[in-house]
């Protein structure tokens, strides 16, 4: 804890530096200050006319626009450093290059499409046609309702491992949980098995160290701490990867909304009971993960000639129903993949939508695809936690209620502790669980993944975790819903800004 209190200070530092390099312009060249203010109020125009141009999301651009228009000098230092400028990053790049150069291993299967373009199966076509990762029919699917039912499947799999295990995850702490998936992979390593751990940095920074990459090395196991902090990296600290998925011999793999760690199997959880999910996919949307893997794999340190030797063959057909596609989201892809098959749903929904999720900050978009939905008569529901883990992002979630609660959404919240699952269910047809919140970070920033689901029996427990949950919940009323003008104030301020952080 120490450290990461430590370099938190140091990245801390280098932002403030690179801030008070404005206050520096204006005290040191003082008499010429007019000059100056003209020049970044000129760039802030021609700054502001780009960002209206080219908004697809205006929602998310409009707290920029303010800001460079009230602070110009600012305003605009602020977006050179945290704004979408991917190029003058080489990891970004490189993932950039690795995404475009691995669309050729990713082929939909001719014999599917067909049936997506007969059926007019037009959420599985958004899918393939802009995400870039193929849907396929040939594959068992089991959802799991807790990280305590996920946790022990995960490690009876890990325990099968004959060639490879691939672990992607944003959060890796040391605990139960860590000890006795470590204690298989230091096996498996010592068996010759490759086994490969990609950790995002800020998200485990409290919980490892910065040289635990060299500490797994000694037992044969690569490790890669992804994107690591710097206090002069800009934009690029904002992009963390919070995937989750673990990869075993290219035949199973597990995703969901559990990270490494006690809290996600409800081990020492301090917003009471832990409410998550797991999902296990064997069949070849397990080749989809792979390739989402290798490509943050090889972008980092580009080892691998042939990805093709990871690909299991699937060659005996499963009797399944349904059709899968484990899709990833990237912020370098000029669609927000994440956000439109969430709104796909929404806006194919007939009867009903059920939501899970941790945080509820979404833009004009999302919330008037939601209000429809509900006027149009569909049942909406979402369930928000009832123990928060960040008050100033809850405080932010609860200022949708009102609006979503006043045009017939109905919101619960989970009276055992913490929401965390990410998952959607609509009309028994069609259901997504995965790692996507539902706000500005997962839709606009981060590396996401998500396992859609169209026409799967597994569908039916994810919708009766969603009805089990409803009895463990609160619906909100009127009054749980009204707040006071000053709380009112707060909350705009707060949304206002949401993109921004």
């Amino acid at each position: 804890m120490l450290m990461a209190i430590k370099r938190g200070i140091v990245v801390a530092l280098g932002i403030l530096l690179q801030f008070g390099f404005a206050i520096f312009i204006q005290l040191f060249f003082k008499e010429h200050i007019t000059i100056i203010g003209v020049f970044y109020g000129l760039i802030s125009i021609l700054i502001v006319l780009n960002l209206l141009k080219n908004s697809t999301r205006l929602s998310n651009d409009i707290p920029w626009i303010i800001l460079i228009i009230l602070f110009p000098i600012f305003g605009t230092i602020l977006l050179l450093t945290l704004g979408r400028s991917y190029a003058k990053n080489k990891l970004l790049r490189n993932i950039f290059i690795k995404e475009r150069e691995y669309r050729d291993y990713l082929k939909q299967d001719v014999g599917i499409r067909e049936e997506m373009e007969k059926k007019s199966l037009d959420n599985l076509k958004y899918i393939v046609n802009r995400s870039g990762y193929p849907v396929s029919k040939n594959n068992d699917i089991t959802y799991y309702e807790f990280g305590e039912k996920f946790y022990p499947e995960l490690l009876k799999e890990l325990k099968k491992a004959k060639k490879f295990i691939f672990m992607e995850y944003f959060i890796i702490s040391k605990g139960i949980m860590w000890d006795g998936i470590l204690e298989i992979l230091k096996e498996k390593a010592a068996k010759g098995v490759e086994v490969r751990i990609l950790y995002d940095d800020m998200g485990s920074i409290a919980m490892l160290s910065t040289k635990y990459p060299k500490e797994l090395a000694t037992y044969n196991i690569k490790c890669i701490s992804f994107n690591k902090l710097s206090p002069f990296r800009g934009i690029f600290m904002n992009n963390r990867d919070h995937r989750k998925m673990t990869i075993i011999d290219g035949k199973v793999a597990f995703s969901g909304g559990v990270n490494i760690s006690d809290e996600y199997i409800n081990i020492k959880s301090r917003f009471g009971r832990w409410k998550d999910n797991g999902i296990r996919i064997e069949g070849d949307a397990v080749w989809n993960l792979t390739v989402m893997f290798l490509t943050m794999w090889n972008a980092n340190v580009n080892e691998d000639n042939d990805i093709l030797k990871f690909k299991y063959d699937f060659s005996k057909k499963k009797k399944t129903s349904g059709y899968v596609s484990c899709y990833g989201v990237s912020p370098l892809h000029p669609d927000l993949i994440g956000e439109d098959v969430y709104l796909n749903i929404i806006n194919s929904a007939k009867k009903y939508l059920y939501i899970m999720t941790p945080y509820l900050i979404i833009d004009t978009d999302m919330t008037n695809s939601l209000l429809r939905a509900a006027k149009r008569g569909v049942d909406v529901r979402i369930i928000v936690p009832g123990i928060p883990d960040k008050k100033l992002v809850y405080t932010q979630t609860t200022s949708f209620f009102k609006i979503l609660h006043d045009n017939g959404i109905k919101i619960y919240k989970y009276k055992n502790g913490f929401v965390h699952s990410k998952v959607f269910v609509s009309d028994d047809i069609r259901s997504v669980v995965g790692t996507i919140n539902m706000d500005y970070r997962s839709l606009y920033l981060h590396f996401e993944n998500g396992v859609y689901m169209e026409k799967v029996e597994e569908i039916m427990k994810v919708k009766q975790d969603m009805m089990t949950t409803f009895k463990e919940s609160v619906l909100l009323k009127d009054h749980d819903v009204s707040v006071g003008l000053i709380k009112g104030i707060w909350q705009a301020i707060l949304r206002l800004f949401a993109p921004l952080f």
